[in-house]
């Protein structure tokens, strides 16, 4: 996957389309990915222990990679990634400014 954890990345479809965020977790079983404070879904939970209590809890659920677009730090717009060999090292760059990510 082109994707890591902790990216900036932009939501191209769905209902947080057009937000930004940062990478939580990465799926790539399931070609998926967590991003923090968006796509928020509220699940209700039962107490499991005496002192604990139950209610309606947020969680951040995963969105499919093809969903989310990455945002190069350089010229802070939304890119595709390439690849480039430096020193027996496959490293990330910008496809729009050629820069590395």
């Amino acid at each position: 996957m082109k994707i890591r954890k902790g990216d900036k990345v932009k939501i191209i479809t769905g209902k947080d389309k057009g937000r930004e965020g940062v990478i939580d977790r990465v799926l790539p079983k399931r070609k998926a990915v967590v991003v923090g404070g968006l796509n928020i879904y509220k699940k209700t939970v039962r107490p499991r222990k005496k002192d604990e209590k139950g209610g309606i809890v947020e969680i951040a659920c995963p969105m499919n990679i093809s969903n989310v677009a990455l945002i190069c730090p350089k010229c802070s717009q939304p890119t595709r990634i390439g690849y480039r060999q430096d020193d027996n090292k496959k490293i990330r760059i910008c496809k729009k400014c050629q820069q590395l990510i």
